[in-house]
């Protein structure tokens, strides 16, 4: 089996509106650490994926993140105002809830469709 030392995996997001999908993630605390019209790379406590200009409605909405947090209910308080502001047209947030494998999900659908699984681990 070949060995890819791989250091780093960054998915590609799509987005609808560019900049309504920047600020969106700007907002729950990503930061934009290169940015050009075609490209910008969001970063967040050392994890990073691409955004781009580029929408396929069956695409942006089969795509899921699932991101690893210390609080699924603090994430919720704090992405919902962002959410309620309707600064975000399409964006919506779900109170979290406990799931089968082992844990407590706060789900979050960014302006283009694309969903967020924030789960806090509740058992090993």
């Amino acid at each position: 089996m070949t060995n890819l030392h791989i250091s780093d995996v960054r998915p590609f997001i799509p987005a609808q509106d560019f900049a309504v999908s920047k600020a969106f993630y700007e907002a729950l605390g990503w930061t934009i650490g290169w940015s050009d019209e075609t490209l910008a790379l969001m970063e967040n406590g050392g994890h990073s994926f691409y955004l781009q200009p580029y929408y396929v409605k069956d695409w942006a909405e089969n795509t899921m993140l699932h991101l690893t947090v210390q609080d699924a209910r603090a994430c919720y308080a704090q992405i919902k105002p962002a959410i309620d502001s309707g600064l975000y047209p399409g964006a919506r947030v779900a109170e979290p809830r406990p799931e089968p494998y082992g844990a407590l999900v706060t789900y979050v659908w960014d302006p283009s469709g694309v969903l967020l699984h924030l789960a806090q681990w509740t058992r090993g």
